[in-house]
């Protein structure tokens, strides 16, 4: 775990800013696209009448097969029959989604490089990470897919049956529970650490290089609870390998009927999901942006790939404009910025 942990410091360490200033430029990027009637930047290139003439590359920048590639490789099959042109996927992953949603940052705004990203943009840029800025304002938000919620999750180590037995066994041996996460500065750290500020109870933090990798450490006893995503949970919570306390999601999770949510558990205002959506580089003309939100929004109606992502851990969003994703992203990352101040976390 040692060298995984250094590993990760590394690639944390690569994109690391030094400042309030870098944070307050990008919030303002973020704050200009919500309030844009197009979400186009000033520097947006004219329209490409023969878009797309040629393949289009979707960049993910988490492994193949996990649950944000399962989303993006069904929402390109319906786009590239919408478009009338290949979505090639391709995973590059590292650094926490950074190296992918980097790359897409510095290619040419020309609607045939385009990424499918998760909150972990915010999360990052929540941490002052320099790779993050850069891309919160290099991004052209297009349009949101769906939102994964997490789920609170007990393992054998410990003998709760309820997010209330959960805090009052932390509560009564302060620092002796050890809760995972996928790294330092993940999505999973910054829900737990949330929860844990919500509740002034202390825990002791166990990074990963992965979710899997976390969930293993639980199953084998070394790990006592986690927020796990419902796609790494699910297949344990039904073995009763662990046991699933919560969800995140303001209702209840099809494929968890009898699991209640964070706020039906006395969590006040207690809701986490990721989210999911598509983005471009930043300056990409209005008429690509316009007809990629269009059909996004059109394959989101299909009933085969609702059904398709909730088996995966996922709710399909609601059709929305793109100023009103953006507007999602910058309300997401101010909730993070308020968790990292309020817990001192600092990515290591």
């Amino acid at each position: 775990m040692a060298r995984s942990s250094l590993t990760r410091r590394r690639l944390i360490n690569s994109g690391l800013a030094v400042g309030a200033s870098a944070s307050s430029l990008m919030m303002a990027a973020v704050r200009a696209q919500a309030q844009s009637p197009s979400a186009q930047s000033p520097g947006a290139q004219s329209p490409i009448s023969n878009w797309p003439s040629r393949p289009i590359r979707l960049i993910v920048p988490w492994p193949a097969g996990g649950l944000v590639d399962i989303a993006a490789r069904q929402v390109a099959t319906r786009l590239q029959a919408a478009l009338g042109q290949s979505l090639v996927v391709e995973n590059r992953i590292g650094a926490g989604g950074n190296l992918g949603s980097e790359q897409v940052a510095r290619a040419p705004a020309d609607g045939y490089t385009l990424l499918f990203a998760t909150s972990s943009l915010t999360v990052s840029a929540a941490l002052d990470q320099r790779l993050a800025i850069r891309a919160m304002q290099d991004l052209q938000p297009i349009a949101h897919v769906a939102n994964a919620p997490s789920v609170l999750v007990a393992g054998p180590s410990i003998s709760v049956n309820s997010v209330a037995e959960l805090l009052a066994l932390a509560q009564r041996s302060p620092g002796k529970l050890t809760y995972a996460s996928a790294g330092v500065g993940s999505f999973a750290h910054l829900v737990v650490e949330r929860f844990k500020a919500q509740n002034r109870i202390f825990a002791v933090h166990v990074p990963y290089t992965g979710a899997p990798a976390a969930m293993n450490d639980q199953l084998a006893g070394r790990i006592d609870f986690q927020m796990a995503n419902i796609t790494v949970a699910l297949p344990h919570v039904k073995s009763g390998r662990v046991k699933a306390q919560a969800i995140t999601s303001k209702e209840r999770f099809p494929a968890l009927p009898d699991v209640p949510t964070m706020i039906e558990s006395g969590q006040k205002d207690f809701e986490a999901d990721q989210w999911l959506g598509l983005l471009a580089p930043q300056g990409l003309p209005a008429n690509i942006v316009e007809r990629l939100n269009t059909e996004t929004n059109r394959a989101l109606a299909d009933t085969a790939l609702r059904e398709a992502l909730e088996r995966a851990g996922m709710r399909v969003a609601s059709p929305a404009s793109t100023p009103a994703f953006a507007l999602l992203m910058q309300q997401d990352l101010a909730r993070w910025q308020q968790v990292v101040k309020q817990q001192g976390i600092r990515a290591e």
